[in-house]
């Protein structure tokens, strides 16, 4: 079996809902690539999201994975309540809406096309590769906001 990539990923959000930003860090042995981008108007989970997503969007063939995020939400989300939430279309156990519905289904079509991985890093915790997502992230938002000069 091959080695995985890994993927370390971040959101950040300047106000909740406010400018939004997503970081991503592959690696795949020495080899690493940087991803970040921004949003104008969402909040930190949405970037959360987005930054898993973009991250296995930039892959180009199926593989294994390793996704290292700082979000119990993505986590959860993805490891524990999706099942549920497709079983009730898409609804909570609540009976309300699955919020960001989009992004989840985005993220679990993407998902399956992977042997993917999920862990847990306690976020801005001195973990090396979460710092640069989280430098990403926040770079996606400051680049937004120059170009609003």
């Amino acid at each position: 079996m091959s080695k995985p990539i890994k993927m370390f990923t971040d959101g950040a959000c300047r106000g909740n809902p406010g400018k939004g930003g997503w970081g991503v860090l592959l690696r795949f042995g020495e080899t690493e690539k940087k991803l970040y981008g921004g949003e104008d108007f969402t909040t930190n989970n949405q970037m959360e999201l987005m930054a898993v997503i973009m991250g296995l969007e930039a892959l180009k063939k199926p593989c294994r994975v390793i996704v290292t995020t700082d979000s119990k939400y993505v986590l959860s989300g993805i490891t524990e309540w999706m099942l549920n939430w497709k079983k009730r279309n898409w609804k909570t156990a609540n009976k309300k809406p699955v919020l960001n519905e989009d992004l989840w289904r985005r993220l679990d079509a993407l998902a399956s096309q992977h042997d993917v991985s999920w862990e847990w890093v306690k976020g801005h915790s001195g973990h090396p590769e979460n710092e640069i997502a989280d430098q990403l992230a926040n770079r996606g938002i400051d680049e937004l906001t120059s170009s609003d000069i």
